[in-house]
């Protein structure tokens, strides 16, 4: 196991932001990651298990606590029959999705442009162009604080619009916290996508087709040339009385006049005003501050509250 001190967050989030984690913990086992675990016990500290960083946010101060990576044999996917596959926490989701697609499997292959891992896309559910990772989930394990592991169907997820059970399960714990689990892996059932007289390599293409689409989509639309988080705000269950229902936060955002919008180094992109960017320098609090002032111009404005999708650590 690979203990590393006032590892600076900058280097393990998407906006390359963040101050030091007092511990940062690479485990690569289960013995690995129960040892973590005892150290952070007898550190008296909390914990915070990290997949790829794409949906956080780490305070400037960083967080005075054990940060935990999984990797090694948490990056497995095996296949345990007809198109049922068991995928470790530390997968990232688009080599999954794509391995299934290769197998002509549908269901998740939308989602391969998604750029976290298998748990934080599980932590999430995860999902774009019409597909969830919640729907093709039939089981997920996880280990608890007290070395055991624990095993949710997929109604025992209670997996919703970008949120499951695992957001009070698997969020940063204090050290004695009895509750804590992380999740160690996800089986899923997927079915084929092939059409009637249509063979594997047909579909195959035809899948392909079908993410490129999107990806083409995503790029368009998106500033991925940028330091960013993905959506910082969730897509709203209904809109004021005076708007349409179901209206993603970017259109309110944009309404507003706030693309562009700058406090020091953030930036509300201009090319999706759903999205904060990193525009050269910016810190956590510019990011916090610039989300905090679009959430409330918008409920000024609209009567609309909009709530952060953004993962927070550390004190903000």
């Amino acid at each position: 196991m690979q203990i590393l001190e006032n590892e600076p967050m900058s280097k393990h989030t998407s906006f390359k932001v963040g101050g030091p984690a007092r511990f940062f913990v690479k485990a690569e086992s289960l013995a690995d990651l129960k040892e973590a675990f005892a150290f952070a016990r007898d550190k008296r500290l909390p914990r915070f298990i990290l997949g790829n960083g794409t949906n956080l946010l780490v305070s400037d101060s960083g967080f005075e606590g054990v940060v935990i990576a999984l990797a090694g044999e948490f990056s497995d996917i095996a296949e345990q029959g007809v198109g049922l596959f068991k995928v470790g926490a530390a997968t990232p989701l688009g080599r999954f999705a794509r391995v299934a697609l290769k197998q002509g499997y549908a269901g998740i292959h939308k989602l391969a442009g998604i750029p976290g891992t298998l748990g934080g896309a599980i932590y999430m559910n995860a999902g774009a162009y019409g597909q969830e990772i919640g729907t093709r989930c039939t089981q997920v394990v996880t280990l608890g604080a007290d070395g055991n592991t624990h095993e949710y169907s997929n109604e025992d997820c209670a997996f919703g619009y970008r949120r499951s059970v695992f957001q009070k399960a698997c969020a940063a714990h204090s050290a004695d916290d009895a509750q804590a689990e992380i999740i160690l892996s996800a089986t899923f059932q997927l079915e084929s996508g092939s059409l009637a007289c249509e063979s594997q390599e047909q579909t195959v293409a035809r899948l392909e087709a079908e993410l490129a689409e999107c990806m083409a989509k995503r790029k368009a639309s998106q500033p991925l040339n940028m330091p960013n988080a993905g959506s910082t705000f969730k897509r709203l269950e209904c809109g004021s009385s005076e708007m349409p229902q179901q209206v993603a936060p970017g259109y309110y955002i944009e309404q507003a006049g706030l693309k562009g919008y700058r406090i020091g180094g953030a930036e509300v992109s201009m090319l999706h005003a759903n999205f904060i960017v990193n525009a050269g320098g910016a810190t956590a609090k510019d990011i916090l501050d610039l989300s905090d002032y679009v959430k409330a111009k918008v409920a000024e404005k609209f009567g609309v509250h909009l709530q952060r999708e953004i993962v927070l650590l550390g004190e903000m």
